[in-house]
């Protein structure tokens, strides 16, 4: 199945990608990697998903606000790609970030929400490596927040 078929099949629509929060720029292409800004727990509509896992948060809120993640990373490299996400030949590597207590240890259950958007969405050629990691806290206060490296074709 192609990208879009399973953006169909998932009833993903990919939003407009959300403007960087500070001095930064989005995604950055070099030789054949692209590289993607941390993207937060942020909604179609503007709508963060807020607070701290182990305290205000279970770990499927965690997971849906890994999954909006996920989707701004696709957002972001289909902006990259000139709309074209054909352009993207694999997904190296996430990186997510959990805000989280001192005692919570289920950031990689977390992050899974995350992995699993990029892999029913890319297919074989979404598998990549992974870090999951505590923060005591995140920008504007987001639950989540994932970075992505791709490889391009």
């Amino acid at each position: 199945m192609s990208i879009y078929e399973n953006l169909k099949k998932l009833n993903i629509k990919i939003p407009k990608p959300p403007d960087p929060v500070g001095s930064y720029v989005a995604y950055k292409k070099t030789s054949n990697l692209l590289f993607i800004s941390g993207q937060i727990s942020i909604d179609a509509n503007g709508n963060i998903t807020k607070g701290k896992l182990g305290k205000e948060l279970s770990i499927d809120q965690g997971q849906a606000a890994a999954k909006l993640c996920a989707i701004n990373i696709i957002a972001q490299a289909k902006k990259a790609c000139n709309e074209k996400l054909e352009n993207i030949k694999n997904c190296i590597k996430l990186t997510g970030y959990v805000n989280s207590t001192n005692k919570f240890i289920d950031q990689p259950k977390v992050i899974n929400g995350a992995s699993e958007i990029i892999f029913a969405v890319f297919g074989e050629d979404g598998k990549h490596t992974r870090a999951a990691i505590s923060a005591n806290s995140l920008p504007l206060d987001a639950a989540v927040e994932v970075d992505a490296i791709f490889e391009l074709k």
